[in-house]
């Protein structure tokens, strides 16, 4: 019985409830107001161009060490070159091979020397990462005369490297195949 007494009811409550809503007050209106218009005389100022702050040129110190750095990476680039040399004729003499042979044992070998011979090269861009950051840290607005050398020479160590890489990974191809 109290559940045919509340229905009615429980229906009446929404009914109610948005009947609140229609009423007939006098609101004012959501139109534009003249206060809330856009007006004025007013012109903004023009720009004024600010010369760019002068900056030292790259240190003496900073481009001895950067040159070291790149005789060091051309260095390692031509042992690497050598090694490559003999590590293309084992993985040749190894092409077809099982990998329980000597041959693709050796091969194996000397794709790993070959490897390592790389790690100079890429520990150098390791080290003009670093400098570049320091120079960033120095000059973070603009790319400083220290920071664009910095790039320079780590964009010809960068080439070393992705040729060093492209090679290994060419050999390892032919060793696998």
């Amino acid at each position: 019985m109290a559940r045919l007494v509340l229905r009615p009811i429980a229906a009446l409550v929404p009914a109610l409830a948005l009947s609140a809503c229609a009423s007939n007050g006098n609101y004012p209106s959501l139109a534009l107001r003249d206060a809330e218009r856009i007006s004025g005389t007013a012109r903004p100022a023009a720009p004024t161009a600010t010369p760019a702050p002068e900056l030292p040129p790259a240190s003496a110190d900073l481009l001895t060490r950067i040159n070291d750095l790149l005789a060091t990476a051309r260095k390692a680039h031509a042992v690497f070159e050598n090694k490559r040399g003999s590590t293309n004729r084992a993985v040749g003499a190894a092409r077809g091979a099982s990998s329980a042979s000597d041959s693709w044992v050796s091969a194996q070998v000397a794709l790993a020397d070959l490897q390592a011979a790389r790690s100079p090269v890429v520990t150098v861009l390791a080290e003009l990462d670093g400098l570049y950051v320091d120079a960033r840290d120095a000059a973070p607005a603009t790319v400083s005369p220290s920071a664009q050398a910095i790039v320079d020479a780590r964009d010809s160590v960068d080439a070393l490297v992705a040729e060093e890489n492209s090679t290994i990974e060419a050999l390892g191809r032919q060793l696998r195949s």
